[in-house]
């Protein structure tokens, strides 16, 4: 059967000479992967490889059929064209990341429109943002990632509860046991993180590069302890080396 969606594209496998098999979370039916026939060319004209580079926003029509691991696409166009991502080294790194961050963490075949419509307003935000103000967004679509997911942290930032517990999964009054936890000004900064309702609001979160790469492996590390697929994050690599 036919239906229309929008999708996000997160990965893609050359199949034989032309071919594609590309994985995409869409807004109807959760991460699927697809078979995309003749898109690989060496005629620049009909080339559509591109279309599938991770963070790429599309408008579909797909097959479903159901119980099948592997869907086809029938049609498909740009649904946003960015204009400054591919182009900056830390926009697309950030991009690379979150594609997969998203690829790691979500179950396959599970609608999540809520957290659908989140990461196509991120990376159109992230599109549209001065660079020199995209540095904190990694660290936001972590915590908000794990908050669509049901994985947020517990309780709040406080004078009485300093201390962010990766086991416990919250903010403790007491030093947690075993590390890593954060504290005091760290933990303050992440739930400024954590209590935000958008981007705009942390875009300005006064944070050095050192606490803001501390951040991110701890909210890394905390994923990894409370889900089961996250695992090595390879991109984390770069994205260390072009944040600041």
């Amino acid at each position: 059967m036919l239906h229309k969606t929008t999708g996000i594209a997160l990965r893609a496998v050359k199949y034989g000479d032309t071919s594609l098999i590309v994985t995409l979370f869409t807004l109807h039916f959760g991460i699927q992967a697809y078979m995309v026939q003749g898109v690989r060319s060496t005629t620049a004209s009909r080339n559509k490889a591109s279309y599938f580079q991770p963070g790429t926003l599309l408008d579909m029509v797909v097959y479903m059929q159901p119980n099948k691991s592997l869907q086809r696409i029938r049609e498909f166009q740009a649904a946003y064209l960015y204009t400054t991502v591919h182009d900056d080294v830390v926009k697309n790194s950030i991009v690379l990341f979150s594609s997969e961050i998203l690829l790691r963490l979500l179950p396959e075949h599970a609608p999540l429109p809520e957290l659908f419509t989140f990461v196509y307003q991120y990376f159109t935000d992230l599109d549209t943002t001065p660079a020199k103000q995209t540095a904190n967004m990694p660290l936001y679509f972590l915590v908000q990632c794990s908050r669509f997911l049901g994985y947020e942290p517990k309780g709040v930032y406080s004078e009485e509860t300093p201390y962010l517990d990766l086991q416990e999964g919250g903010f403790s009054a007491h030093t947690p046991f075993m590390a890593p936890f954060i504290a005091d000004v760290d933990a303050k900064a992440l739930n400024e993180m954590i209590i935000a309702d958008s981007y705009e609001q942390v875009m300005d979160t006064a944070m050095s590069s050192d606490m803001r790469l501390r951040l991110i492996d701890w909210y890394i590390a905390y994923l990894q302890q409370h889900t089961q697929h996250l695992g090595n994050v390879r991109s984390l690599q770069v994205l260390r080396v072009v944040l600041h």
